[in-house]
């Protein structure tokens, strides 16, 4: 059955969320996608000014301590996700003078953290969002980066004929499995005889990774399945 949606501005001196609702965390509100019997109210103008100021973040990654800065609308805006973090706790550092590509960036922990690991490696970090990119652009200014380029782009197009060393990504769960497929060739036709390729997904889509990474390398390594997520591997031979 299909219900209207509306949205609910709940003050923070609510307890309890209403019933069959999605909460959005705000720092004095919170805003709520319920059924058509919850009213809507504007958040007042001190509260949007909340909204619009950069969300930040001080984090030890790899053993690397950042500052990161990022805004809602941008994937886990607040805190790294955990698949972000069981991916940084088996990645390596690059080694000195590779080409690393971080690919659907974000605001740029994962490329920055092995940025700041290696400094002698270039890391290209790329992202269809252009806010995602200003971001990621900004962060790695902020942390004093410099061997740090972003892009704007839809998966690998913007380093087409680049030789790569190794690609690593946060998979986006839901951009479909023909970008996946283009995304997959193209690290295929880009990578050095050698480098290899790293993701991590959510465990529901572990299997088919498994095939395609073995359909376009001919190997696959699943390097950790944890609870939701799972980290894979292959190696251009």
């Amino acid at each position: 059955m299909a219900y209207a949606l509306t949205v609910k501005h709940i003050r923070a001196s609510l307890n309890k969320d209403p019933p069959d609702a999605a909460p959005i965390a705000l720092k004095s509100a919170h805003f709520f996608i319920a059924r058509s019997h919850w009213s809507f109210t504007m958040p007042t103008p001190q509260e949007i000014a909340q909204l619009r100021a950069d969300l930040t973040q001080h984090v030890n990654l790899m053993g690397q301590n950042l500052s990161l800065h990022s805004t809602w609308g941008l994937f886990s805006p607040r805190e790294i996700d955990d698949g972000t973090r069981l991916l940084l706790d088996f990645l390596d550092a690059p080694k000195p003078g590779q080409t690393v590509v971080d690919l659907g960036c974000g605001y740029g922990p994962i490329g920055l953290t092995l940025a700041k690991a290696e400094p002698s490696a270039a890391l290209i970090l790329l992202d269809k969002d252009f806010v995602a990119c200003e971001f990621a652009a900004a962060n790695a200014a902020r942390n004093h980066l410099a061997n740090v380029t972003v892009k704007l782009s839809n998966g690998l197009s913007a380093v087409q004929n680049t030789k790569l060393d190794r690609i690593v990504s946060n998979v986006p769960a839901k951009v479909g499995k023909e970008l996946w497929s283009i995304m997959l060739f193209d690290a295929w036709q880009n990578l050095t005889p050698g480098g290899d390729i790293w993701f991590v997904s959510i465990n529901g889509l572990r299997d088919y990774f498994k095939r395609t990474f073995k359909e376009q390398f001919g190997n696959y390594d699943k390097i950790k399945q944890g609870q939701d997520y799972t980290v894979h591997r292959a190696v251009k031979e």
